[in-house]
Order: structure tokens, then C-alpha cells, then sequence
């Protein structure tokens, strides 16, 4: 099917693939779409309900049909689309969604079926009767879903990510992206070019055009050039932007590998966040089926491919073709097969004012009602106003206009517009910040358009961004007007297909809106419109025109369905380059990671961090005995622990003060220059949300302290404090977690260790209890703060994170030097425990200032958020669960924390419940366990028993009811 002399492929390298275990020969430059073409094959794939044979419907990243498996074994690909995957020697592709094969599929007797699958079909089936479900249904549904299958090995090949920035990020390399990239990049911007082809040039690599008086080919050719010799701009081909974000953030998934024989050495995909000051997106349009019988059989496509793979491939998808369109430019594809030779049996055109031919013969006023054939196309049946005849064709080239690809501009909410004059919908203004449309995706498409408004986007571009641009010379070309009548579905017995894939038609559609489901989104989730792989490219616009005709609603009225990222399919290993194996939830790592690994440091996950749990030694072989250790090593000498995962705020201002008595319960406006004082956040209903310190080390410059696990939420909530209710004061807030190392050293010895390290030499009265203030450790600026989170003489030193590796291997050597060492976060929660002190397993949002005992800490001076709310009947009352401490005193001396507490004598049951246990540990100070409670009534029932049980862990125990605060209660040894 290869026509001699046709093509961009002249003296290409011929290249050896296999489909189906059937090898074949094509060129270098094919794509396994044309490849098959040239070989004759147009059977494909199987549809996902119905499983009708499926040929190659269009010639990009929009095929809904030619989807298919490349690879074997852990390197096995599924839902590759062979109208982009390029071929290579050695390929090896298949048919997927088929059993035995593609050719006589086992599931196609669904299709016989098909009266009992419309729309609805699984929601009124599959309800009754109940018992059923889980035992037949679905299983049954679970086995048939998706088309291709992953391999179940691990993936040998790599992904990576990247990141990029830029003045400009151009989308779409056909004529106005070209020209766009090309004006800015003579101005100097910084300019991205991204094209999700494998080359650049758009529509024009599929024409038979000129441009500025030379072939289009060939001016395509210069322009890249021009372009590749600016150092200003980078060209990236197999690149496909697939979604739009705040602050001109773009994301965009390169094909690194896929296009080579072995990807040794290179990764599979990059994923790219291109952060842009501006955009223009030049994506070109996608050319639309209509619907009438049996439109789905193998050989008929879309007009615009076919004319693709005849003037860029050198292949005829037929060798009696038969075109029927409503729009002037589907004559192009007559025009181009004759002169390459091709018998054109005839286009039909459902207009009446269609253009006369000399060339072809041209039937007005006329529609393609139906076809037959079954693996491919062997006739279609033409309506007119004489009757219905029967026309032999092999190849059908149908177009029902084009859709702008304008799904980015939909990705921040933005809504499209409809435009009569092309029967489509082109981007409103301003829906994406800093993005400019252009060309075809604008609704202009014609080639001199395309390039004037190219031209005039980055022309605004470089004013907004304050860049000279020289004077713009644009290229004669083409400027045909695009006409077209709208034609969605011709009318006719039969199913009418809208979305190939998943096996919706015109009928499903009509059936929803019968059904009540009139509005668009609910049309999509009722019939599964658009919900393929394809994302309704091909058939959004057409159902949603059945939809507005079977509800007496205009299309403008009836709206589209909502685009969202991605624009293309995005596999979930280039999303998370880098992290293999190691789950969906991203990592972050201490400065002090690396050392504490080499300390055979177990860790454990506190949010999003990875922390130290505990560092064993030599002949410990559990981690109880490294955890008592550990605390006795703080308790004894002095240890070392990272707490940089604690949120760092920075608060600065001449209202920073206010902002501070505003959010927390107790007064700041009073602390002295130096000093760290407690606080007690509250939310607006009155419950506890956090708590912490603050230092004040300036005038206005205060540093806020927050539990880890409400960093962000904290911070959030100061933002809406600044912006919502207090937006007239002068303060800045900046969380500055990441940019500071936070090492706590704790012990008698802390003192000593500190300075062995600092330029000046501290002591009990120049660093008293809560100072805090800027210190010079190993040559470095850091702040020491005087606070204490084991109720030992302590300090926490800070230090910008750049250094905290060498600060943490410093420490630890100063440390096991005074015979102490590292500590992680086991020992931490007990020696936290054994002094009363709070994490959010006791704020647990359930809270309030009262059942913590900190009534006292709600200042009646002031206002502060949550204060009145606090105050509610209910919140105050002696009955609530108030926290107190635990220690065992029956012979089961295990106490654990989510364990229910009951009297003794009362049975174990919901409505006899008195509390529950937040916090256990075994304190080898004490020699015994150690909890924290909320008991109802607490404060007034220490010294009495009750009852701890954990049916999970088999626990049945007795308890006293102690103090919270079990260890140094007056706080002598934290003090010095």
C-alpha cells in the first residue's frame, strides 16, 4: 500500500517489526499505525463492551481503536497507541482486549447481546438480587474490565523527572507555534517549544501546501533550523503537555524510550514541571466522526488521517476510497488521493451547496446512512434525495468538521465558548493566566491564520513581559476559508457509534436524556461517554449535540463536560520518578538521614518524614532494650535527637505581636527579646488545634514552633488569620521548616557538649531557662533555644540546613565523648511521657484547654480565636474525659495506647465507658509502664483503680489514677 513517490520518508531505512507474531517490514519514521497500513492490516483491536473488530481511526494522540500491547515480560506495555508509538527494529506489538486472538475473539458474542447492554445496563442489573454481588457479579466484572493487561513483574525500566523554566512555553509545534517560538526567540525570551509528535510541523506534515513559496516540508525544515541555532530556545519533540496549573505551572510528559530498540542507558518517560511567565498554546484541532450505522468498522477513518498517512507516510489506506464530509477541507483528502494516484469512488457531502470537482465525482445533499463488511469495510449505503444505493469502497474517510484541542484552557475551571461559524467550541479568554491561544485550537485554521495569530501571541507575550521584539515578516500561505454545516448523526437503523471505544451510541445517548439524566455530566457517568482512554476527544462534542437535540436545548445551554489533567494518558512511574518500589506517598529525609542509616538507625514515618526511631547497638536484639538505653543515656549523661520536622514558622511585622495574642490563648506581646514562652492554639470552635513555642528574637521578629503533625495545617490557618480576618494588620508569615536543621541535646552533660562547639561559652545565667537568641556553632550562625521536651536540662540548636549534616555528626562525637549519644523518637515519646508533655495524640482535635488542665492559660485580658466558643455549657463541665496520668497495679502490667478505661466493677460495655488511653510506654526510670488518659472526671479521681481493656491486643489490667506528670514534677532538673 506504500505509493511511490509519496511521503516525507524518501530512502528511509527499512526496519523489521512483528504484530501478532507476524513479521513485517516497514520504514524508519513509521509509526507501528502507518507501518500496518502499508502492510495491509486494518484489524487492529477489539472494543472494550461489545468487543466489534476495531481498525486505526485517526493518525495521533486522540485514537480511541489501535490501542495495543508492545513488549514482553516485565517490559510489557499495554494501551500503547499505534497512531504514536514509532517503530524500531525488533518491535514486537499485539492486539490486546482478544481471546484467543484478535481475529476470532471469544467475547465478541457480547455484541450479539447488545439489546440487553444499553446505557444503564450494569446500574438496573446489577442491584438484585443482593446476596449476589460480591459472589458473582462482580468478580464476573472485575475479570472483564480494562483493555490491555499489566505484566505483574516489576518494571525494569527507569522514568525520570525534570524541571525547566522558561520566559515562554510554546504548545504545539504546526504553523502558529512555529511562528510564535520563532518571533520570541529572535526577541531573546527563553523560549520552551513543546510537540507531543515525534516531529514538528502540526498539519502542515500532511499537506500538500506551500508556504512563502516552498513546500511546506521544506520551510518546516528552515524554520527548525533557525530555531536549533538560538541557544534561547529548546525544542522538544515526543512531548505532550498534559496539564495546566497555578502560577504557570505546566506539566508535560516526554517519550524518551519507547522509540528505541533498547532502552539501556535511557529511562522509559520524563515527566516535566515547566514553570512558564508565559504560554502559548498552539494544539491544533481534532477532526470529528459522524455517527450513522455501523460507523465503527475497520477502514473507515477520519478524513484528515487519511490524507496524513498518504502525504506523511507515502501510504494509501485504501485502494478504493470513499469520502464523506460537511466541510470544504475533507476535499483536500479527494484532491490528494487522485493526484497520488488512488481511485476515489466518490464525496458524498451533506451539504448542498458542497463544491464541484473535476477530479472526483461529488453527491450533494447526500449521508452515509450505514456500511457493511465485518473485519473491514467492503460497501456503505448512501442516502439522498433519489432513494438509497450501495457504493463498493474498501476505505471510508469521514469528517464532521474539527474541534479546537483547547482542554488545557478547561484545566482551572474555565469554561469554553460555542462558536456557530465552525460548530465547535474555542477557549474563552483568561481562563488560564499568562496563556494565549493561537491557531486552529483558536478556531482559526487556515495555514496564513494560523500564522498571524502565532505571530500576534508571542508579539504579546514578549510585551507583557517587557521584551523589544523586532519587526514580524509573516510568510504567505494559504488563507481558505473553513466552512462547514453541522452534522453530528445521520438517522437510521442501526447503531450509530459516538465513542469507539467504549461502545456508547446515539441511542445510549437519547437513553439517558429519556431517563432523566439530562445534564451532561450525569449523560457521561449514565452511558460512560468520554470515560475511554481517549477522554472523549473524538466524541465529546457530538454526544453532548445529541444530548441538547433530545432535550429541545441549544449545545451553548446543554455545556460541555469538565476537561481535567491529563490531556494524554501520564503512567503512574513517570508521575513518581525516582520512587520505585517504595509506594505512592512521597518522602522527606532529614538532614540527618544519611548518618542516622549508618548508625543502623531504624526509621519510622511521622507525616511525611522519615525519623530515627531508635539506634541499636551490638548485642540488643530488641527495641525495648535500645530504647532504655537510649533514655538512659539523656536521663544520665546527654543525648542527641533531630527535631527538624517540627514546623518552623517565621512571623515578622509591626503587628507580629498582635497576630500572636490573636491565635494563642495566653499573652505574647509581653515576652522579652530573648525569651521562648508556651502556647495554646486554639481552633474557631473552641477546641485545641496546637501547641508550641515562640521565641522572640527582635523587636518584630518572632519564630513560631509547631508539633510536626500540624505544621501545615497551622500554618493555613495563620494565612486565613492575616488575610480573612485581620487583613489590615502589617505582618508576614513564611514557614521556614526546610531551611533550618533542629538538633535537641538533652542530659546533665547537654551544657558541656554545647560548648565544646560554640565560639562562646554559655552558661546558667547567661542562658537561663526559655532564652533563646543567635549563636556561632563551628563557625556557623545558628539560634540556641533553652527548652526542654524530656524534662532535662536541654537546648535545641538550630542551624540553616545546608550544614546540618556536619552539625549532627559534630554533636553526636561531643556526645558519646560525655557518654551519651543519639536518641530517636521511641525513647523521645517516652521521656516526653514520663513528664506530662502533649503530642497530638492527645490533641487529637477532641480536646480542649480544659480536659488538658490549661484553663489556667486562657487569658481573660485579651481576645483570641476560639475564646468564646470555649466557653460553651458542656466544654467546662467536671464530667468530661480531663487527662491524667496511668501506672499499672495488678499483675498485668501491659498498658497500650487506644485501650478503653471502665470501673472496675462495671461491665465492659459501650455506655460504661469512662476513657481512653492516648500514650503507654515502660519506663526503665520508674521501672514501669507509664500512660496517658482522658478519664471522665480525672483530676478528682487520683489515686483511684479502674480498669484498662484492649480486646485487639488481649489486654485486661488494672490501673491507678496518677498525676499526669510522673517524672521531676516541680521541674527542678529542666531549670539547671
Amino acid at each position: 500500500m506504500r505509493i511511490a513517490g509519496k511521503g516525507l520518508m524518501q530512502g528511509a531505512k527499512p526496519v523489521t517489526f512483528s504484530f501478532n507474531g507476524r513479521h513485517m517490514m516497514g520504514l524508519e519514521g513509521d509509526t507501528l499505525a502507518s507501518a500496518l497500513l502499508a502492510n495491509g492490516v486494518h484489524l487492529v483491536g477489539r472494543s472494550f463492551k461489545y468487543h466489534r473488530p476495531r481498525g486505526i481511526l485517526t493518525a495521533g494522540s486522540e485514537e480511541p481503536n489501535a490501542l495495543v500491547t508492545i513488549g514482553s515480560g516485565a517490559q510489557q506495555d499495554p494501551n500503547i497507541r499505534a497512531t504514536q508509538q514509532e517503530i524500531f527494529e525488533g518491535l514486537e506489538a499485539r492486539s490486546q482486549n482478544c481471546w484467543p486472538s484478535v481475529d476470532y475473539d471469544v467475547q465478541a458474542v457480547n455484541d450479539l447481546a447488545a439489546p440487553f447492554f444499553g446505557a444503564g445496563f450494569y446500574y438496573k442489573t446489577f442491584m438484585w438480587p443482593s446476596a449476589f454481588w460480591e459472589k458473582l457479579y462482580e468478580p464476573i466484572i472485575r475479570k472483564a474490565a480494562g483493555l490491555g493487561a499489566l505484566s505483574r513483574q516489576a518494571d525494569p525500566d527507569a522514568c525520570e523527572k525534570a524541571y525547566a523554566f522558561c520566559d515562554l512555553l510554546v504548545i504545539g509545534a504546526g504553523p502558529a507555534g512555529l511562528m510564535a517560538a520563532l518571533v520570541a526567540g529572535r526577541a531573546g525570551a527563553d523560549v520552551i517549544l513543546a510537540e507531543e509528535d515525534a516531529h514538528m510541523g502540526g498539519r502542515l506534515l500532511s499537506e500538500v501546501e506551500e508556504v512563502d513559496g516552498k513546500p511546506a516540508a521544506d520551510w518546516i525544515a528552515q524554520m527548525l533550523e533557525e530555531l536549533d541555532n538560538m541557544d534561547n530556545v529548546r525544542l522538544m519533540t515526543r512531548t505532550a503537555v498534559t496539564g495546566a496549573y497555578d502560577q504557570g505551572t505546566y506539566g508535560a510528559l516526554e517519550r524518551v524510550g519507547h522509540h528505541h530498540s533498547r532502552r539501556a542507558g535511557l529511562p522509559r518517560e520524563c515527566f516535566w514541571r515547566i514553570v512558564a511567565k508565559r504560554a502559548v498554546l498552539a494544539a491544533g484541532a481534532i477532526e470529528r466522526p459522524v455517527a450513522f450505522a455501523n460507523n465503527d468498522r475497520p477502514g473507515i477513518m477520519t478524513a484528515g488521517a487519511v490524507r496524513s498517512y498518504l502525504n506523511r507516510w507515502g501510504v494509501a489506506p485504501g485502494q478504493n476510497v470513499t469520502v464523506f464530509a460537511n466541510n470544504d477541507q475533507a476535499h483536500r483528502t479527494a484532491r490528494d488521493l487522485v493526484d497520488a494516484g488512488v481511485h476515489v469512488a466518490m464525496v458524498i457531502d451533506s451539504r448542498h451547496d458542497a463544491p464541484d470537482s473535476n477530479l472526483y465525482p461529488v453527491m450533494k445533499g447526500a449521508q452515509v446512512c450505514s456500511s457493511s463488511g465485518r473485519k473491514r469495510v467492503e460497501s456503505i449505503t448512501v442516502r439522498s434525495v433519489a432513494g438509497e444505493e450501495k457504493i463498493q469502497t474498501d476505505c471510508l474517510a469521514m469528517s464532521g468538521g474539527w474541534n479546537p484541542s483547547l482542554h488545557l484552557t478547561c484545566h482551572l475551571n474555565g469554561r469554553p465558548q460555542w462558536n456557530r461559524d465552525i460548530a465547535g467550541f474555542v477557549p474563552a479568554p483568561g481562563t488560564v493566566p499568562g496563556l494565549t491561544c493561537a491557531g486552529a485550537c483558536n478556531g482559526e485554521f487556515s495555514t496564513a491564520g494560523a500564522l498571524r495569530e502565532g505571530a500576534a501571541a508571542a508579539v504579546e507575550a514578549l510585551v507583557e513581559l517587557e521584551i523589544k521584539q523586532s519587526e514580524v515578516t509573516l510568510p504567505q500561505a494559504e488563507n481558505d476559508l473553513y466552512r462547514v454545516t453541522a452534522l453530528w448523526a445521520v438517522p437510521g437503523k442501526g447503531r450509530a457509534w459516538l465513542d469507539f471505544q467504549n461502545d456508547v451510541t446515539v441511542k445510549d445517548v437519547k437513553q439517558a436524556a429519556t431517563e432523566n439524566f439530562r445534564s451532561v455530566e450525569h449523560m457521561k457517568r449514565y452511558t460512560t461517554q468520554g470515560m475511554a482512554t481517549d477522554q472523549g476527544k473524538n466524541s465529546n462534542v457530538a454526544a453532548l449535540a445529541v444530548l441538547a437535540d433530545a432535550t429541545g436545548r441549544g449545545i451553548p445551554e446543554t455545556g460541555t463536560t469538565t476537561f481535567r489533567p491529563p490531556f494524554a494518558p501520564v503512567s503512574i512511574a513517570a508521575m513518581g520518578a525516582g520512587a520505585a518500589g517504595q509506594g505512592c506517598k512521597p518522602q522527606r529525609f532529614l538532614t540527618s538521614h544519611r548518618a542516622s542509616r549508618e548508625m543502623r538507625a531504624e526509621q519510622i514515618e511521622v507525616g511525611l518524614w522519615y525519623r530515627a526511631s531508635y539506634f541499636p547497638k551490638t548485642g540488643e536484639n530488641t527495641w525495648r532494650q535500645s530504647c532504655d538505653r537510649e533514655i538512659g543515656l539523656v536521663r544520665n549523661h546527654v543525648g542527641v535527637c533531630d527535631v527538624s520536622t517540627l514546623g518552623k514558622i517565621d512571623i515578622q511585622g509591626p503587628d507580629a505581636a498582635k497576630l500572636l495574642d490573636f491565635v494563642y490563648t495566653n499573652t505574647f506581646s509581653t515576652l522579652k527579646q530573648g525569651k521562648v514562652c508556651y502556647g495554646l492554639m486554639l481552633r474557631e470552635d473552641g477546641f485545641v488545634m496546637d501547641d508550641g513555642t515562640t521565641a522572640r528574637l527582635g523587636e518584630n521578629h518572632y519564630v513560631m514552633t509547631t508539633t510536626t503533625a500540624a505544621a501545615g495545617q497551622v500554618m493555613a490557618h495563620l494565612e486565613f488569620v492575616r488575610q480573612a480576618l485581620r487583613p489590615e494588620w502589617d505582618v508576614q508569615i513564611t514557614s521556614v521548616t526546610e531551611q533550618w536543621a533542629q538538633f535537641a541535646v538533652a542530659g546533665p552533660n547537654s551544657r558541656d557538649l554545647l560548648n565544646g562547639l560554640l565560639k562562646e561559652q554559655i552558661d546558667d545565667t547567661s542562658w537561663p531557662f526559655m532564652a533563646c537568641g543567635e549563636v556561632e556553632v563551628l563557625g556557623v550562625q545558628g539560634r540556641l533555644f533553652r527548652i526542654s521536651f524530656s524534662g532535662e536540662l536541654a537546648y535545641e540548636i538550630a542551624i540553616p540546613a545546608r550544614y546540618g549534616d556536619a552539625l549532627f555528626r559534630a554533636l553526636i562525637e561531643q556526645a558519646k565523648a560525655l557518654g551519651g549519644g543519639a536518641y530517636g523518637m521511641e525513647a523521645l515519646n517516652v521521656l516526653r511521657i514520663e513528664k506530662g508533655f502533649l503530642t497530638h495524640a492527645e490533641l487529637n482535635g477532641t480536646v480542649t484547654a480544659f480536659d488538658l488542665g490549661m484553663q489556667g492559660m486562657m487569658s481573660k485580658k485579651k481576645d483570641f480565636i476560639g475564646k468564646a466558643m470555649s466557653t460553651r455549657p458542656g466544654l467546662m463541665d467536671d464530667g468530661r474525659e480531663q487527662l491524667v496520668g496511668l501506672k499499672p497495679v495488678g499483675p498485668v502490667k501491659q498498658m497500650t495506647a487506644g485501650a478503653h478505661l471502665f470501673n472496675p466493677d462495671d461491665p465492659v460495655e459501650r455506655i460504661y465507658d469512662q476513657g481512653y488511653v492516648t500514650s503507654a510506654g515502660f519506663s526503665p526510670t520508674l521501672g514501669h509502664s507509664v500512660a496517658l488518659a482522658f478519664l471522665k472526671n480525672g483530676p478528682d479521681r487520683i489515686g483511684d483503680e479502674v480498669r484498662l481493656v484492649d480486646h485487639m491486643r488481649g489486654i485486661d489490667a488494672l490501673c491507678e489514677v496518677v498525676d499526669p506528670v510522673f517524672f521531676d514534677p516541680d521541674g527542678g532538673r529542666s531549670r539547671g
